[in-house]
């Protein structure tokens, strides 16, 4: 029974998904991308390797980690002061840029160009995850669904892995590494293609003067708020342990198992297929509000997995438990990730993940520095102890606030996105934005149902989340109304009778938000104003326009 409610939910989500043009088309261009960032990582160090042996990997690979580091708390700040999805393709399009760069080099055997090349690529890395996280509100209808997104997102992070282990051993097997990079480059384009076709639905947002304070203000905010500083340590451990296992399934494969090199590429697929499977499951499990116990759960799996690795002899059970790590990183990094875009406000929300995603560059070559010096200190079990000691360390130091994450994380940044891309409240502070969303209750309608009626007082304004509304003025047809379109304001802002009916076509869910919550977030700012002013003349001229000349439909009016 259980299976097949997995079943079902795998399958609405996939559904939902695939309806929502704009999601499919950022999840498409997010899969390619992590396909290809796999490829490429495994290329260069095998390039690099022939080349110098483990000094010059070791070197070529902090060499791509440290700038984008560095950048990431930089780059994303142009996610929330500008469009995120620009952003985003202007990222996906330096990266091709940097990986073709890197093919061609490798082809004319000039290196210094080709490790350029992929240090220039694994920069621009940096600003797909933070501008992916300001666009995702936009695009989804709840919390929930944003979740399930989320879990979505960590499914194809894992088969991307499986999918670019697999093609790049067959790449290197019969060509060169800069077979890879070229591929690699021809995918991305269809990165940044998809990315440029999907909805802008996160409308900048006023942070007010640029600078670096402005710049790090996501840094601020994990060093100063509880709840997302324990979010962001979390993450970070979670990318230490990472880096740790890059050179943990040497140890693991060599010395503990005494197996071949070949068992590196094993264990590493069995990881990879262990976060296929838990991210599949993960679509279901984290469609639901309380994930406290879900990050509490993934972390005990995490550790109890490697721990239990260090005294493994038999390579089936350690391909297990590497598979358990796998499956529990998936659904920690997804249930983390959801829980602080709640907990974080949502005019900095770029910025935090950007200073995450900088946390995760200096974890992962923190994890992969420590593993030789523990082998060295006490063998390959205090390696894989400690490494596995990492997340619950680090959870058991966040206590108490630990299990109040999900009251912690409240955030409405589904709301938020959905009234920021209204023009009534574009211009708007985003506290202010944030306290409407606050504010604002649900409300559900059945296919018919009447919303508002032509000649009575209007008490809300409200805000298409999902469905489609049917407006009629003197009985004749006016239009449409869908996600992303608001109405209310006439009656709100003029105090006069509502000038149109507006009934439900289909099962249809509004924001409903209150006079008194509209009239002061509004009239308290001049350009939001000023806006609605404008927003509510066209209206009544459009409607007194149809009246009078008892004409077709037109724009939509209220």
């Amino acid at each position: 029974m259980r299976g097949g409610l997995l079943v079902r939910a795998v399958l609405r989500a996939a559904g939902e998904i695939a309806g929502n043009r704009g999601l499919a088309r950022l999840l498409g261009a997010y899969g390619v991308f992590t396909a290809t960032e796999n490829a490429v990582w495994i290329a260069m160090l095998v390039y690099a390797y022939a080349r110098g042996g483990a000094p010059l990997t070791g070197a070529v690979a902090v060499a791509q980690l440290v700038p984008a580091a560095v950048a990431a708390p930089l780059v994303a700040a142009l996610a929330d002061r500008f469009s995120a999805r620009r952003v985003l393709v202007g990222g996906y399009a330096v990266q091709v840029a940097g990986m073709l760069a890197a093919a061609v080099a490798m082809a004319l055997d000039a290196a210094p160009v080709a490790y350029a090349g992929a240090v220039l690529a694994s920069t621009a890395v940096a600003t797909t995850r933070p501008a992916q996280t300001v666009l995702l509100p936009g695009l989804v209808r709840s919390a929930a669904e944003l979740t399930s997104v989320n879990a979505a997102i960590g499914w194809l992070e894992s088969a991307g892995a499986v999918a670019a282990s697999v093609a790049t051993g067959i790449l290197l097997a019969v060509a060169a590494p800069e077979a890879v990079f070229a591929g690699a480059a021809v995918a991305g384009v269809a990165s940044v293609v998809l990315a440029a076709l999907v909805p802008a639905s996160a409308v900048p947002v006023d942070v007010g003067p640029g600078g670096l304070r402005a710049t790090l203000a996501g840094v601020a905010v994990l060093a100063r708020q509880p709840a997302p500083r324990l979010l962001g340590a979390l993450l970070t451990a979670q990318w230490v342990l990472i880096g740790a296992l890059d050179l943990l399934f040497v140890v693991l494969a060599v010395d503990v198992l005494g197996r071949g090199d070949d068992w590196v590429g094993w264990l590493n697929t069995a990881y990879a297929a262990g976060g296929v499977v838990a991210g599949m499951a993960g679509i279901a499990l984290l469609g639901r509000r309380r994930l406290a116990p879900v990050v509490l759960g993934s972390v005990a799996v995490i550790g109890l997995a490697l721990a239990l690795a260090a005294p493994a002899s038999a390579a089936a059970v350690t391909l297990v438990l590497m598979a358990a790590v796998g499956g529990g990183h998936v659904v920690f990094s997804v249930a983390t990730r959801s829980l602080l875009q709640r907990a974080v406000p949502a005019d900095v929300v770029g910025r935090v993940f950007g200073a995450v995603e900088g946390l995760a560059m200096a974890g992962l070559a923190v994890g992969a520095a420590a593993v030789p010096v523990l082998v060295e200190a006490g063998g390959p079990a205090l390696a894989l102890l400690v490494t596995a000691a990492v997340l619950p360390v680090v959870a058991l130091c966040g206590g108490r606030l630990l299990l109040r994450l999900d009251a912690a994380a409240d955030v409405p940044v589904v709301d938020i996105a959905l009234l920021r891309s209204l023009p009534v409240f574009a211009t708007l502070p985003a506290p202010a934005v944030e306290g409407l969303a606050r504010s604002a209750d649900r409300v559900d309608l059945a296919a018919g149902a009447v919303l508002v009626r032509e000649g009575e007082e209007g008490d809300h304004f409200y805000a298409v989340v999902d469905g489609r509304l049917a407006v009629t003025v003197g009985g004749a047809p006016a239009g449409a109304m869908c996600r992303g379109d608001g109405l209310g304001e006439i009656a709100l802002l003029r105090d006069l009778p509502r000038t149109a009916t507006v009934t439900a076509d289909v099962p249809t869910v509004v924001l409903a938000l209150g006079r008194d919550a509209f009239l002061a977030a509004v009239t308290a700012h001049p350009p939001a104003a000023r806006v609605a002013a404008a927003v509510s003349d066209r209206r009544l001229e459009s409607d007194r326009r149809r009246v009078g000349a008892e004409s077709a439909p037109g724009p939509a009016s209220r």
